[in-house]
């Protein structure tokens, strides 16, 4: 799990809400909840979504968001000595030998590069092959950034949509002092919310799923020069020399000393 996006967003909600109830207790707390504010901000981008998006891609858009919280990019060093390990069984044992190696990776997109390896597939077939699927990938990746940065676009719309209704409510309310509190709960709070929803978790999560999307992608690109390199037959220290050239310098020399 990555604890920095968990952090963040614990402390993101738990200081606006802090500096609410310090402002005016718990009981100043509640005066914030307001169910149509909430309906108007939190309905209406979930309905823009589903206008601008087909209904599967909106709902996996939960799948998508775990990313921030449950995906592990591939360390650049560890799969580096990981195919040099995989060059010197070839090297001992032959291409066959790697068949083992297969049902014991968790990674799809290794296994079935390897697959391609062991079935004899020379470099021009494997590029392909695997380029394609890097394609797909970062084009999945787009689409839930995507909705994701439309949910942050959206929200403080409706933010602002709700301000307007609660206006008309107030004003029109004038000649009846009570409910004009009402129509300028609705008015605030739905700028309010928009705001939160957009700032504190949609544009962060955006930014983390660009961010995790470069990280993947490089990784899977590793992946594809050592598989290559494995079905050219490279030797294991040729292998760990070529895909050191992906790491930053720093991390280089720590590959070295392993």
């Amino acid at each position: 799990m990555d604890i920095a996006t968990v952090l963040g967003l614990i402390a993101g909600f738990g200081l606006i809400i802090g500096a609410i109830i310090m402002g005016g207790g718990t009981e100043g707390f509640a005066s914030f909840i307001d169910f149509p504010s909430i309906l108007i901000t939190v309905g209406g981008s979930i309905a823009a979504l589903f206008i601008s998006y087909p209904m599967g891609t909106v709902l996996s858009t939960i799948n998508v968001v775990k990313k921030c919280f449950l995906v592990k990019i591939p360390d650049g060093a560890a799969v580096i000595r990981q195919f040099k390990e995989l060059a010197t069984i070839v090297r001992k044992d032959g291409m066959l030998a790697l068949e083992q190696q297969v049902e014991k990776m968790s990674d799809d997109f290794m296994k079935r590069g390897l697959e391609q390896v062991i079935s004899g597939a020379n470099e021009d077939q494997l590029r392909s092959v695997l380029e394609t699927e890097l394609s797909a990938i970062e084009s999945r990746h787009a689409v839930g950034k995507q909705i994701v940065d439309s949910l942050g676009a959206a929200a403080p719309a409706f933010g602002m949509i709700g301000t307007l209704v609660g206006l008309v409510q107030m004003l029109r309310s004038l000649d009846d002092p009570s409910q004009i509190g009402g129509g300028m709960a609705v008015a605030l709070l739905t700028t309010l919310y928009g705001a939160i929803i957009a700032n504190v978790a949609c544009i962060p999560l955006a930014s983390k799923l660009e961010n995790r999307s470069k990280e993947e992608i490089a990784a899977r690109e590793l992946m594809v020069t050592g598989l290559v390199g494995l079905s050219q037959g490279l030797a294991p220290r040729a292998i760990e020399e070529h895909l050191a050239a992906y790491l930053a310098p720093k991390r280089r020399k720590e590959l070295q000393t392993t």
